[in-house]
């Protein structure tokens, strides 16, 4: 173990090395694109160790948000590296890259739940995680209070604010990186013009990501999507925080199934941050 542990080194990666962080998600089945890691490493850092040739063996990436909350994903250790520590490391790593004030938190898979237990981290919520394999819902999903257009550059400070009150933070870098990267971003505007809402989807390899989600109540959550999915002739994927009840009714009457709960876990707090029920969906497990 001691000469397998000297022969890797742990690293802070950048653009050069997508291709093997690519090469990484998939010896786990996990479906990380080129543009999905452009923006966490915009967002954020990846760490991870290579070993003697240069191959990467393990990662994990630390997104910063603007006050004082830190999201951690993309944990992965290569099946023939399993068992090392090597997912500690690098998750210590990322621990370590903010300081002790930054309350971090992390969506795990079943098995790095214990891992994360011993580290410190404590589970506060639960995530559903909804698959569907082509979107069913109601093609005549209409309001008449509501208004619907593509998000402009105008928007990106009310987004912004409505994303700080609905996740618990800002993070007007993440938010840029996100927009740039969607298929689709919309917006929702009352009668007045104020924008009460907004929604963007992500086109991945396997499944179109439907999120962040910011609505007001659960019919515009639907709406909403409604708009992002119609047109996706495939697979989709929503990520949706504990609560929200009546939305998740509406999903599985949309062709939508649950795969699993991951717990949300923290560090530096006992709570989750401060939310106003409005986040529908989140951008994706590794951004919280």
């Amino acid at each position: 173990m001691t000469t397998i542990h000297n022969q890797l080194q742990l690293v802070s990666f950048d653009a050069n090395d997508i291709p093997g962080l690519i090469a990484l998600s998939d010896s786990v089945g996990w479906d990380y694109d080129e543009f999905e890691i452009r923006t966490v490493m915009m967002s954020g850092k990846i760490f991870g160790h290579k070993n003697a040739v240069g191959k990467i063996v393990s990662s994990a990436a630390i997104i910063t948000y603007d006050t004082n909350l830190a999201s951690i994903g993309m944990v992965i250790v290569h099946e023939n590296y399993r068992g090392l520590g090597l997912g500690k490391l690098a998750t210590q790593k990322c621990i370590e890259s903010v300081s002790e004030q930054t309350e971090i938190m992390l969506v795990a898979t079943k098995d790095g739940e214990p891992l994360y237990k011993k580290m410190g981290f404590a589970t506060v919520d639960y995530v559903h995680k909804y698959l569907a394999d082509h979107y069913g819902g109601a093609l005549n999903i209409t309001s008449n209070e509501h208004k619907i257009e593509d998000f402009n550059e105008y928007d990106f400070a009310d987004v912004v604010s409505l994303d700080a009150a609905a996740f618990g933070d800002k993070r007007s870098k993440f938010l840029a990186n996100r927009i740039k990267q969607s298929k689709h971003c919309i917006v929702v505007k009352d009668h007045h013009g104020n924008i009460i809402g907004f929604g963007l989807s992500i086109l991945g390899p396997i499944n179109l990501i439907l999120g962040p989600i910011i609505a007001t109540d659960s019919k515009t959550a639907s709406l909403i999507i409604n708009i992002l999915a119609n047109d996706h002739n495939g697979k989709l994927r929503i990520d949706v925080p504990s609560g929200h009840g009546e939305f998740i009714k509406w999903l599985e009457q949309s062709g939508f199934t649950e795969a699993n709960t991951p717990p949300v876990m923290i560090l530096h707090t006992e709570k989750m941050p401060t939310r106003n029920n409005t986040l529908f969906a989140i951008a994706a497990q590794i951004f919280g």
